[in-house]
């Protein structure tokens, strides 16, 4: 692993060992969003298709810890409301969010931070939780662009002078956005991470099925550099359609890692730990799509 420039000298031990427990000494990231709590609403926690046990906010801890996620990202409210109970779950803060309530076709969205690395820093000092780092989205393509990515720049200094890893959900969405999926517009939103010097992007796949997708996608993670693409998990699949996609990512595409929300929390705790050992099998493992199938099929 390289670590950037920008990590001071007393803190490049720390910086390594937050790199390492989140990819567990893979240098790739099986991420678990609990930040949808804010960004979804009720909507991916209630519904027939949905565990009962998803209705619950505590069912979010209990898959993080048992299924053995890379990170577990929230808010910090969340996780201070919960984390005493799940020491053992490396937690990356989620520092800004926005409901769903107003859609970008109406107004460009942004989102400032609730809080800041500095809090990040004195809670993880307090609580002795496993903080790796922080993440924080940009929009880009909106009339407040510019004050987004001055935020996120200063965000990403700040972590990695405080040896804490980021990520950046990186998503083009405005009224002027005609494709967010458009594969050329996520290169270049991945390539703006790399500028901001993001450790890791979290960006929109499209979830075709196809290894020709995959091809194409290879223009995000060469735009990328250095910066490190994890694809977002995207809408409801079946998990054997997920699996495949995320095969096909990590091995055509050359991506570095997955984020999933409501793919991985919607399952009751049994079904959720079992897809999460298929997803790692890939992402942590770097083990093949069949050995993944075998694993579900437990």
């Amino acid at each position: 692993m390289e670590i950037p420039l920008n990590v001071p000298k007393k803190q490049r031990r720390h910086y390594r060992q937050n790199y390492q427990l989140a990819t567990q000494k893979s240098g790739r990231l099986f991420l678990f969003a609990g930040d949808q709590k804010v960004e979804h609403l009720n909507h991916d926690f209630f519904g027939p298709d949905i565990a009962i046990e998803d209705q619950n906010p505590e069912h979010l801890f209990h898959i993080a810890k048992e299924a053995k996620v890379g990170v577990f990202a929230a808010q910090l409210g969340l996780i201070s409301q919960y984390g005493k109970k799940y020491r053992s779950v490396p937690y990356l803060v989620k520092l800004n969010s926005r409901t769903n309530l107003v859609p970008a076709k109406s107004q460009d969205p942004i989102s400032l931070a609730w809080t800041s690395v500095a809090e990040v820093i004195k809670f993880k000092q307090e609580t002795g939780l496993k903080i790796v780092g922080v993440g924080y989205t940009v929009y880009i393509g909106g009339e407040r662009e510019s004050e987004i990515l001055k935020e996120a720049a200063q965000i990403v200094q700040a972590a990695h002078e405080n040896g804490l890893i980021t990520v950046i959900w990186m998503y083009p969405r405005g009224k002027e956005i005609k494709d967010e999926e458009d594969i050329n517009l996520i290169a270049g939103g991945a390539g703006v991470a790399l500028c901001l010097g993001s450790d890791f992007v979290k960006v929109k796949y499209p979830y075709t099925g196809l290894k020709t997708t995959a091809k194409e996608f290879k223009k995000v993670t060469a735009a990328a550099g250095k910066t490190k693409v994890i694809c977002a998990g995207g809408s409801k699949l079946s998990p054997q359609e997920l699996i495949k996609n995320i095969a096909y990512q990590l091995e055509i595409a050359e991506t570095s890692g997955i984020a999933i929300g409501r793919n991985l929390h919607q399952y009751s705790l049994a079904e959720a730990i079992s897809l999460a050992k298929a997803i790692k099998a890939l992402v942590i493992k770097n083990q093949d799509l069949e050995t993944a199938k075998e694993i579900l099929a437990e």
